[in-house]
């Protein structure tokens, strides 16, 4: 047996150094992005489908009461990411983290794929709606696993000066899978019409995430797995009940990472799933202009995402965070109301506006998150505090945003909502400590 203290046992349970991590990094992004991607492209198309899945899974009469319902089912699925974070994270913890994110993009792809074959309420009446909540559960099992699973991956991969920058293209593959998503709604809206969508071409969208998952899956398993966890590995320092470590020893931090999600999820659901919506059902905009609006907004975000977590790694993570919270509470209401103006242009700057401010939190806050945790617990923890906090926050978004709008008879309520949830991330980043200076711990 080799001592533990020679140099060879060293070496093999060492991390690489920044360099090596440099050369590796690309393959990394592509793999973690790849897989990110697929998970979020059919959460976007959901999203940005609600009034036409109202059509065809719900009973017509009232457009409103189907398009809540439509909500309702979204929100279904998020009720399940907690459970799929406490399954995924544990396992991630324990067998490491490339063949926990495969799997769990096998699950995803496989449910969008039969989501895309579900007979519609015209065929089957009231079981259609109970298929597609059924979908939707697991789907919201998978996601459970795939963003702090995936945001694991890059930070235990990144050089230690460019984590925010490597982190957040989680985010940026995120955005651009919505910014797909809606782009490919727009594409068919404008070629075949909105009856062939309405029809039979949301059935196509659908479907395109098997081809997406089988690449995600080949890219993931290609992938050794992280520096930092094989150096946990070879210490013998795996936690083996990594929820009960987590909340014995790092209470504190996940309590500091819901925070953090609050404004994170809000934002996220409010951008990408709420406003296609709100700019047809409650500002009358037609359905090509609304999706090309988010389109526009989300692609901003996408690219300026990266800026966002570079400036992090030279400054911080709390102040491009605090601005990004900031700029939500004050602005965000003057953002709706130039949206309600009617004009195109407005809708757009104000898309764009408000994506500033979440590029500049989803910038940070990736790695931030990461940060907080060692690495023997760190997928887990995330899951759980990243979970609970969308869970009970993102998840709800679309119908609570909807629902204020109907009951106070005000089209620009659901901005207060935006604010409260920037408010709170805002208190919690501010008794938060900085981190972008700090190595990963390996152990807690």
């Amino acid at each position: 047996m080799t001592d533990s203290s020679s140099p060879v046992a060293v070496a093999e349970a060492a991390p690489l150094d920044d360099a090596s991590r440099a050369r590796r990094v690309r393959k990394v992004i592509l793999a973690a992005g790849t897989g990110h991607f697929v998970e979020w492209f059919d959460f976007g198309l959901y999203g940005t489908l609600a009034t036409v899945i109202s059509l065809n899974f719900f009973q017509q009469g009232d457009p409103q009461a189907a398009l809540l319902s439509a909500f309702a089912v979204f929100g279904a699925g998020f009720v399940m990411r907690p459970l799929g974070g406490l399954f995924w994270g544990s396992l991630g913890d324990r067998v490491g983290r490339k063949s926990t994110l495969a799997t769990v993009i096998l699950v995803t792809s496989g449910a969008t794929v039969v989501m895309g074959i579900l007979p519609t309420y015209g065929m089957i009446g009231i079981w259609a709606p109970l298929l597609l909540v059924l979908v939707r559960l697991v789907q919201g099992f998978a996601a459970g696993g795939e963003s702090s699973g995936a945001t694991t991956l890059l930070a235990e991969y990144a050089p230690s000066n460019r984590r925010g920058f490597v982190t957040s293209f989680v985010d940026v593959f995120g955005f651009a899978a919505f910014v797909v998503g809606a782009g490919l709604v727009l594409l068919f809206t404008a070629t075949l019409g909105s009856d062939a969508l309405n029809d039979w071409g949301w059935r196509v969208l659908f479907l395109l995430a098997l081809p997406l998952g089988l690449v995600g899956v080949y890219l993931r398993l290609k992938l050794e797995d992280t520096p930092e966890f094989q150096a946990v590995k070879q210490k013998g320092e795996v936690a083996k009940a990594p929820l009960r470590t987590s909340l014995r020893t790092s209470w504190r931090a996940l309590l500091f990472c819901v925070g953090f999600v609050v404004i994170k999820a809000v934002g996220h659901w409010i951008l990408q799933t709420f406003m296609p919506s709100y700019l047809q059902t409650t500002l009358g905009f037609s359905q090509p202009l609304s999706y090309a609006a988010t389109v526009i907004g989300l692609l901003v975000i996408a690219v300026l995402v990266p800026f966002m977590g570079l400036l992090s790694d030279r400054i911080g993570r709390k102040p491009v965070m605090i601005a990004g919270c900031a700029g939500f509470i004050l602005l965000t209401y003057p953002a709706l109301m130039l949206m309600s103006g009617g004009n195109f242009l407005g809708a757009t700057v104000a898309m764009i506006l408000l994506g500033i401010f979440m590029a500049a939190y989803d910038g940070a806050s990736s790695a931030a998150m990461a940060e907080l945790f060692p690495t023997n617990i760190r997928y887990g923890s995330m899951a759980i505090a990243y979970n609970l906090s969308v869970a009970v926050f993102g998840g709800i978004t679309p119908l609570l945003a909807t629902f204020l709008i109907g009951a106070t008879g005000n089209s620009f309520a659901p901005a207060f909502y935006v604010m409260a949830a920037a408010a709170i991330s805002l208190v919690v980043v501010l008794r938060a400590r900085e981190t972008a200076k700090l190595p990963l711990r390996s152990e807690a």
